[in-house]
C-alpha cells in the first residue's frame, strides 16, 4: 500500500512555511510527498501576474497525479493552502486532511496591534533582528499588490462553499496569538465542516506560522500521529 501526501503553503509565502513538517514526514515515512509552489510565489516571483484559478489548478493537478500513483492520499494545507486543501478534500477521494491556520477568515486586528507594539518596542531596544515576527513579515509589510489581494479573496470565497462537503477525518490546528487569521476561525470551521471525525488543537504560544513557531515540535508529532 503506497501513500501520497500533498502539502500546500499559504498566500504570499512558500514551501518553507511547512518545511519542518515536510522534512519530518520525509524522514519518518516512505510516503510520496509533494510540495508544489503556487504560481507567483516564492522568491522573486510576481504574484500580481497569477490568479486564484492558477493556484487551484496546480494544487489539483498535483493531487490527481498522487491519486493515480498511490493507494491512499492525505492533504495538508497551511493558511490559504488550508482552504485549498478543504476544497480538494470535498472533491476527491482522499483519506485525511490537515488544516493549519486555514484562512477561512482574516485578519485579527487585536493581535496584529499587539505584535506591532512588540516590534516597535524591540526596535527601540535595538533588538529588531531578534524579533521573529519582524524578520518573517518585514518583506510582507510592503504593500501586497491589490490584484493579488483580490485573487486571494476570490479563492477564499470560492473554497468556503466546499467546506460543507468535507466528510473525511480532519485535523485543525491554530495559534491563539495568530495575527493574520483570528483563532475564532476554528469555531467557524467546526460548524461548517460536517466530518464526524474532527480533531481541533489550539496552541497558546503560537502565531500564524505554526510549523515555525514555539509549539512546532508538538504540532508536527500530532499531525504525524493523526495521519498514520
Amino acid at each position: 500500500m503506497s501513500t501520497g501526501c500533498l502539502m500546500l503553503h499559504g498566500f504570499t509565502g512558500g514551501t518553507y512555511e511547512i518545511g519542518p513538517l515536510a522534512y519530518y514526514l520525509q524522514e519518518n515515512t516512505t510516503w510520496d510527498i509533494r510540495l508544489p509552489t503556487l504560481p507567483g510565489h516564492e522568491k522573486d516571483a510576481k504574484i500580481e501576474e497569477s490568479t486564484h484559478e492558477e493556484w487551484l489548478e496546480i494544487a489539483e493537478t498535483t493531487l490527481q497525479d498522487l491519486l493515480i500513483k498511490n493507494d491512499t492520499v492525505h492533504i495538508i494545507g497551511f493558511s490559504m493552502g488550508g482552504m485549498i486543501a478543504a476544497y480538494l478534500a470535498a472533491k476527491y477521494p482522499i483519506e485525511k486532511v490537515v488544516l493549519l491556520a486555514p484562512a477561512g477568515k482574516v485578519l485579527s486586528v487585536r493581535q496584529l496591534t499587539i505584535d506591532v507594539t512588540e516590534v516597535i518596542a524591540d526596535g527601540v531596544r535595538g533588538r529588531l533582528s531578534e524579533n521573529m515576527i519582524y524578520e518573517h513579515y518585514k518583506t510582507k509589510l510592503r504593500t501586497v499588490p491589490a490584484k493579488a489581494g483580490i485573487e486571494f479573496l476570490k479563492l477564499q470565497r470560492y473554497t468556503r462553499a466546499y467546506l460543507k462537503e468535507v466528510t473525511v477525518p480532519v485535523f485543525i490546528a491554530h495559534g491563539r496569538q495568530d495575527t493574520i487569521v483570528p483563532v475564532q476561525t476554528v469555531h467557524y470551521l467546526q460548524k461548517e465542516i460536517p466530518s464526524l471525525e474532527k480533531q481541533v488543537v489550539i496552541f497558546d504560544r503560537s502565531r500564524h506560522l505554526l510549523c515555525l513557531g514555539e509549539d512546532h515540535h508538538v504540532l508536527i508529532r500530532m499531525v504525524y500521529e493523526f495521519l498514520l
